[in-house]
């Protein structure tokens, strides 16, 4: 790994509004080159919006082939600056939630949710492989919302070098409470979920872990669909601790800009009995395994 710097986005992502979270992409991947970022990461579905409903896949697009995904590899390659972006894919008529990577010189490789929650299996076909990203600065592994709380996704990451690791969300809290302080309660219920997984993942793989959210409501406008995100924005670095995050409580569109230093990684990979390096998977016949 190299130094970088690393741009995280939560915005509104609104069902059946491609076109408009296309142009809020481009708007803040320009911000996000105007403040020296190497490297812009947006939300799971950011482009084709994510609420528990048919029109999440009603814009779905081949895979680097689409235009939503044309637009954002042309973008990548005039402002030189690697873009990870998520949107509804459509592989033989299959349709997967998507995440893909672009850079200056064109598509580099996409990551499908694994694990689908909830209302997602109505839509979804779930993923199967976790591949690793090389980048110029870094090896990237993508883990998409609901797989944060599966250890083995970014423990696979990091056994196949992934140095970062992007915790993408489109996480919701369905109907939002009515008053200042049950949504305060909410949303600090959430955030706290965060705080326990994604440093964990962390400590456990010795690596980055970079988390956004979107924020807003989603589904406005569609009956019987209630979609609200609360965002957040948060980087913990290799030995667990964090690093950097955003206010949530502020409830806006924003961007958190964070310099990744390689230094505290290296020392991380390099100690005695990192746990990577030490642990014996000839143990672990039943992690591979159905459970009851």
């Amino acid at each position: 790994m190299q130094d970088f710097k690393i741009a995280l986005v939560q915005h509104a992502s609104p069902l059946r509004k491609k076109s408009q979270n296309l142009e809020t992409l481009i708007a803040w991947t320009h911000k996000a080159k105007k403040a020296r970022a190497d490297f812009v990461v947006f939300p799971e579905l950011n482009i084709t919006g994510h609420g528990g409903h048919a029109s999440m896949i009603q814009h779905a697009e081949s895979i680097p082939g689409g235009p939503a995904c044309q637009t954002v590899m042309e973008l990548a390659r005039d402002l030189d600056i690697f873009i990870c972006a998520g949107i509804a894919e459509l592989d033989m008529e299959t349709p997967y939630n998507c995440q893909f990577i672009v850079g200056p010189d064109g598509f580099v490789g996409k990551q499908r949710k694994v694990h689908l929650s909830g209302d997602e299996y109505f839509y979804f076909r779930h993923g199967t492989d976790l591949p690793v990203f090389q980048l110029p600065f870094a090896k990237v592994g993508i883990v998409i919302c609901f797989d944060n709380g599966i250890p083995e996704v970014a423990r696979t990451h990091a056994v196949k070098g992934a140095e970062v690791s992007l915790g993408v969300h489109a996480a919701r809290v369905g109907k939002w409470p009515t008053t200042p302080a049950q949504r305060k309660l909410t949303m600090k219920y959430w955030l706290n979920q965060w705080r326990l997984i994604h440093p964990a993942r962390a400590q456990d793989n010795g690596c980055y872990v970079c988390l956004n959210n979107t924020i807003g409501q989603s589904a406005r406008g569609i009956r019987g669909v209630e979609a609200n995100h609360i965002g957040g924005l948060m980087v913990y670095g290799p030995d667990g601790r964090l690093v950097a995050e955003n206010n949530a409580i502020r409830m806006k569109e924003e961007m958190l800009v964070v310099p990744l230093e390689a230094a505290p990684l290296h020392q991380r990979r390099t100690a005695e009995c990192f746990n990577i390096r030490v642990r014996r998977p000839e143990s672990f016949g039943p992690l591979t395994q159905p459970t009851d």
